[in-house]
């Protein structure tokens, strides 16, 4: 069981959960939750966050703090999040509700800019 997180003031920023760590790693397509409570499908995206491993801490800790206060603001709707230092990638599960899957990732692109919506080619236009 985590440790109790400190008291939060209203105006106080949000408190990072420290990542669960699995022993042995699994790869995320192990660990990532398929349904959710109800057993409805969940949608899920990944971002692209160049050079974020290379920041400074404190602009990491920025970023992944703004990341937080738009995710908190989905409440019930995020099942799975995974902010990967080493890939540079932010992914995120959620409840399949139409528009979600672009409203959020332009939610995170407006609070940390340099992310990108990694998605398919959807065809060449020549």
């Amino acid at each position: 069981m985590p440790p109790p997180s400190p008291p939060r003031t209203p105006d106080a920023e949000p408190v990072l959960r420290p990542a669960l760590l699995l022993e042995p790693h699994q790869p995320l397509w192990q660990r990532l939750p398929r349904r959710d409570a109800e057993g409805r499908r969940l949608a899920d995206f990944m971002m692209l966050i160049p050079g974020l491993r290379q920041r400074p801490r404190a602009e990491i800790h920025a970023r992944a703090r703004a990341i937080e206060r738009v995710l908190n603001g989905y409440g019930a709707d995020i099942a799975f999040v995974e902010l990967n230092l080493k890939l540079n990638t932010l992914w995120v599960s959620l409840s399949a509700r139409p528009g979600i899957c672009s409203e959020l990732p332009c939610a995170i692109q407006e609070a940390v800019p340099e992310a990108l919506l990694v998605g398919p080619k959807l065809g060449s236009r020549g």
